[in-house]
């Protein structure tokens, strides 16, 4: 059944059909003590400028071992009927990262990056680095370098609005648990995968913000003076040349 879908190269949206996307199961039954299913699944992004393809690779438990349909040697396999998900491995990509603009600072897109590379595996830290990308983007963006990134945020209080401060406020608690042991190292607070998801979509509103809109933004400006210029030189060689015609 066609579905929406988001390319992960791109960042274009649009409609997966069996054109654009292939799959494959395979039953492992009678090995271990519960039946499994592995599936791999391609899919190509339809936007003609990208074409570019995701490949993952999921276990699934199944729901219906030893069965086998009569008159059938081999067993046709429904996923979304027969399988539980267990995990899911995303391959190509290696992550969920999206594709930013390469004139956002390299330092802060590969601490973002290794963020969504790492959430799963080790959501502490992931929310470590976002924590450091905050800090870099902060030094970068807003020209402010503390020796506390308390401090640096608390400087930049009156430059945002306060709900965006106070999510950025979170970013550095939820990512000083990683940064920082507790004095009583039996005392431990975990950072769930779902929670570091948060804080990386923080970091990527955070470069929409600031750095995509405000470049989209001069872009803009940029060529309206541009124009305006333009129109300026039309209208002197228009009326040069109507000055000329009359003589």
């Amino acid at each position: 059944m066609p579905f929406k879908w988001m390319c992960p190269f791109c960042d274009k949206g649009g409609i997966i059909t069996e054109s654009n996307r292939h799959s494959d199961y395979v039953l492992f039954a009678d090995m271990i003590e519960e039946d499994k299913i592995v599936g791999c699944i391609f899919i190509e992004c339809p936007n003609p400028d990208c074409k570019k393809f995701t490949f993952s690779i999921s276990l699934y438990k199944d729901k219906y071992p030893k069965y086998k349909p009569p008159g059938l040697e081999d067993r046709v396999i429904d996923i979304e009927e027969d399988g539980d998900l267990i995990k899911k491995w995303d391959l190509i990509p290696i992550s969920e990262a999206k594709s930013f603009p390469d004139y956002i600072p390299e330092p802060i897109l590969e601490d973002y990056e290794e963020a969504c590379l790492i959430k799963d595996l080790s959501p502490k830290a992931s929310a470590t680095l976002s924590r450091r990308c905050l800090q870099g983007m902060i030094r970068d963006f807003w020209g402010v370098t503390k020796d506390r990134l308390i401090d640096e945020i608390e400087a930049i209080k009156d430059k945002v609005e306060s709900l965006t401060w106070e999510a950025i406020d979170s970013v550095r608690k939820v990512g000083n648990i990683g940064a920082h042991m507790e004095k009583d190292i039996n005392l431990i607070i975990e950072v769930e995968p779902n929670e570091a998801d948060l804080l990386i979509s923080l970091i990527e509103t955070l470069i929409k913000n600031w750095y995509i809109d405000k470049h989209e933004r001069e872009e803009t400006l940029k060529e309206i003076v541009k124009l305006g210029k333009q129109k300026e030189t039309q209208k002197k060689e228009k009326k040069e040349a109507l000055e000329k015609s009359q003589k």
